[in-house]
């Protein structure tokens, strides 16, 4: 429905992607202090992701997949063991160097949209450009081919107010995905839509993949899980099953 064509990463200069798994986790566990003692959120996480797969994160409530998802978008340092991204030992960097790090290699699609309320739709999108530093000419040249891209163009000059939850939610992966990250990823990115919605953005989900977007997504539903490579189920912190979907 909406033609997206993969330009590859826009990588740092010099900057080549290494060869083997994306993302690499080795013994990765998260846990919190509670009045009952340490409290376990993952336990010796293990498992890799190779570019260009579709993944998905299933299990129930409390099983761990958000604070899963936090960890690889690298929003959370406060975990233990071992987690490679593209060659980089993420478990080594500091905060300012692991934000740096997302900034050139991570979209986040969201449950609740998180756009920015007072910016229109064509200036959320310039957001993520703005962080790499991508001059002001080449941001508006990208913005226009992304609001043409995902046929959103009648829409650049409304608030996210104007718009539907399906529509907010274009807008949210066409953010997600202007600056043409390494790695996408979506949390329950259609919780808030209703059915013709959700096969809309999981169509467009599976379109990105198709053009070489690395895609880890959590969900509930078995249906979005058909669309990706492998699902991994978390239950109570622990990986219970890593399968194939074909």
């Amino acid at each position: 429905m909406w033609p997206f064509k993969s330009q590859g990463v826009l990588a740092e200069p010099g900057e080549q992607p290494p060869a083997g798994p994306l993302v690499s986790l080795r013994g990765l566990e998260k846990a919190i202090e509670s009045p009952a003692g340490r409290m376990y959120l993952l336990r010796r996480i293990t498992f890799d992701v190779n570019p260009g797969e579709f993944i998905t994160i299933m299990g129930p409530s409390g099983a761990g997949k958000s604070t899963l998802l936090a960890i690889l978008g690298m929003f959370d340092g406060a975990w233990t063991g071992e987690y490679h991204f593209s060659g980089h030992a993420v478990h080594r960097l500091d905060n300012k160097s692991r934000l740096a790090l997302n900034r050139r290699h991570i979209g986040f699609v969201f449950q609740q949209y998180h756009l920015l309320d007072e910016l229109t739709v064509a200036e959320n999108l310039d957001v993520p450009l703005s962080y790499r530093n991508v001059p002001k000419d080449q941001r508006a040249a990208i913005v226009a081919d992304a609001l043409d891209r995902f046929r959103i163009v009648g829409k650049k000059d409304l608030f996210p107010r104007q718009l539907s939850g399906g529509q907010q939610q274009l807008v949210g992966v066409a953010r997600a995905v202007i600056a043409r990250p390494s790695l996408l990823l979506a949390d329950e990115p259609t919780g808030n839509l209703h059915s013709s919605q959700a096969r809309e953005i999981m169509d467009l989900f599976r379109q990105l993949n198709a053009s070489g977007t690395t895609i880890v997504q959590v969900t509930h539903s078995e249906e979005n899980a058909a669309v990706g490579h492998r699902v991994i189920t978390l239950r109570d912190g622990w990986v219970v099953e890593d399968r194939s979907t074909a």
